[in-house]
């Protein structure tokens, strides 16, 4: 066997070790990752709900960094989810904040307490919480292309929005 074929396969075999290695991580992650990790608890409604866990209170005008990254698969129930994060240089608790859409579809945050360039995932379809994904539980797709996303705290102060691609 000359040199130019075994260079290439050792090049072809690399690069399907590659494949299967990524598939068997991707089918991993999907799989078991969420299952692990730990349960989010529903928010327990309260009058005095704290930003985060220095104790400041919401206030109208303060400049909450939290913002609403994409809407992703707008149309297609089990492709559709919404990112959040926070880009604050603390924490805050995203208890009883509000995910709405122009049809006046609401999801309400459980208790989640998202750090420092944290985010988190809102799935359209029915699922299990996690720290990382939330689930809205519905049959139907919510997001269109056009419809403007917005994200309220607890005291119904507009925080984010965002345009649907």
């Amino acid at each position: 066997m000359d040199r130019r074929r075994l260079v290439l396969y050792l090049l072809l075999n690399v690069f399907i070790s590659a494949c299967v290695t990524g598939a068997i991580l991707f089918w991993y992650d999907r799989n078991y990752r969420s299952v692990s990790l730990s349960a989010v608890q529903p928010a327990v409604p309260s009058s005095n709900q704290q930003v985060s866990a220095s104790g400041g209170t919401l206030s109208p005008q303060a400049d909450i960094p939290v913002e609403i990254v994409s809407v992703i698969g707008a149309g297609t129930l089990n492709a559709e989810w919404v990112v959040v994060s926070y880009k604050g240089e603390d924490q805050i608790n995203l208890a009883n904040w509000e995910l709405r859409d122009q049809d006046r579809n609401i999801f309400v945050f459980p208790h989640l307490i998202l750090h420092t360039n944290g985010a988190v995932q809102i799935h359209t379809t029915s699922g299990t919480n996690t720290v990382i994904d939330l689930y809205w539980g519905e049959s139907d797709p919510i997001w269109e292309s056009g419809e403007e996303a917005q994200l309220y705290d607890p005291a119904g102060n507009l925080r984010a929005k965002y345009k649907v691609p």
